[in-house]
């Protein structure tokens, strides 16, 4: 098919991108193979939902969906300032977490510009790079995380980013606290290091580190947190980020007005408040985490012993046992184009999804066993 006369015209770094695939929803797989009952372990939900005070919250919405939201978040700030003793002027919020990293790559990178990110590191980093049509640098990594000394060496002059997820997304990789903060040291102050931590709030009292008295010391540090995981609003998309007030303020400058909406606003602000539900939450992954690792034992399969609210696991060829787990109503998450066509990552569910899903992940092993001893 012929392309239209502008598409030559769009610049080869638009061009040559290649979107990010989502994970498939509960209902097209219904669709696609008529099936009844299927579980999606998949996209590193909370199987618990919502905080009951963000449902709340969002049972008293009523005349101000007609309204456009606080285009400056002030009720959610606030209760962000609170939370981690800053100013409001330290936060920016975004339409989720890859919303304010978008943000980040549309203020910092561009054309003769370079962002670092590690090889398996979550996906929207590179995509936020090339969008920028900046150089993106991948830097290999070891034990499946992040090579700290490596990406230190990675930086040019052309530098202006470094992407750091902990715990890293798919691999559930971690970095402790105060490595991380020996590492942030050497990184030169014209370059903006984005700590994501999308995941922190799995991490086990063990692993706990507080990253925001760091941003006093480094004025180019930005820490970046989602409400879509732990906090179990990824379908109203809300994420911030913290940082210095230079940074914010260039940030703020690229941002589009009313980037959050009502909605997402409002339960955010509420969620915030339930600690309560949000150690039932850690409770409930810890217990899923340590279930599927022993199933995975028992199957002899190696998987990445991560800190995140999923598992990567090893099982030979990846895309071929999603698919045979698709045809069981189960979705995980293939991630070859992560360089990991051996693996799979399983986001961790309820008690019953996880048992549910260690069935037919037998049950297909099994089937793959028979066949290569057939035709072996």
């Amino acid at each position: 098919m012929n392309s239209p006369a502008y598409y030559a015209a769009v610049p080869a770094h638009i061009r040559q991108l290649t979107p990010y695939q989502p994970g498939k929803p509960m209902a097209e797989l219904e669709r696609e193979l008529g099936l009844s009952s299927v579980i999606k372990l998949a996209s590193n939900e909370n199987p618990m939902g919502p905080s009951p005070k963000a449902l709340a919250a969002l049972s008293t919405l009523s005349a101000e969906l007609a309204l456009y939201p606080d285009g400056n978040g002030f009720e959610l700030k606030n209760a962000l300032s609170q939370q981690f003793g800053l100013e409001q002027n330290r936060f920016i919020l975004g339409n989720g977490s890859n919303d304010v990293l978008d943000l980040v790559a549309r203020t910092f990178l561009g054309p003769g510009r370079a962002a670092i990110y590690s090889q398996y590191a979550f996906a929207v980093y590179s995509l936020a790079t090339q969008m920028a049509g900046a150089q993106g640098i991948e830097v290999v990594a070891t034990a499946y995380g992040h090579d700290l000394d490596a990406m230190v060496r990675a930086v040019t002059p052309e530098t202006r980013v470094v992407f750091v997820a902990n715990p890293n997304n798919p691999t559930g990789t971690f970095v402790e606290g105060a490595e991380l903060y020996a590492w942030l040291q050497r990184i030169p102050p014209q370059i903006v290091v984005v700590l994501d931590e999308a995941y922190t709030e799995f991490l086990p009292n063990a692993l706990r580190y507080d990253a925001v008295p760091w941003l006093n010391q480094f004025p180019n540090l930005l820490i970046c947190r989602t409400f879509s995981k732990a906090y179990g609003l990824a379908g109203l998309r809300v994420g911030f980020a913290m940082g210095h007030p230079a940074l914010m303020d260039l940030m703020n400058r690229v941002r589009q007005p009313f980037n959050v909406s009502v909605p997402a606003l409002i339960a955010a602000t509420a969620a915030l408040g339930d600690q309560e539900f949000l150690e039932q939450t850690r409770q409930m992954n810890d217990r899923g985490r340590q279930q599927l690792q022993k199933g995975f034992d028992r199957l002899g399969l190696t998987f990445v012993p991560g800190q995140g609210n999923f598992v990567l696991v090893e099982v030979g060829q990846g895309a071929k046992i999603y698919d045979q787990l698709l045809r069981l109503g189960v979705i995980v998450r293939p991630v070859g184009a992560y360089g990991l066509p051996r693996h799979l990552r399983v986001s961790i569910g309820t008690q019953a999804e996880n048992d549910r899903f260690l069935a037919c992940l037998a049950q297909v092993m099994t089937q793959e066993m028979v066949v290569a001893a057939r035709v072996g």
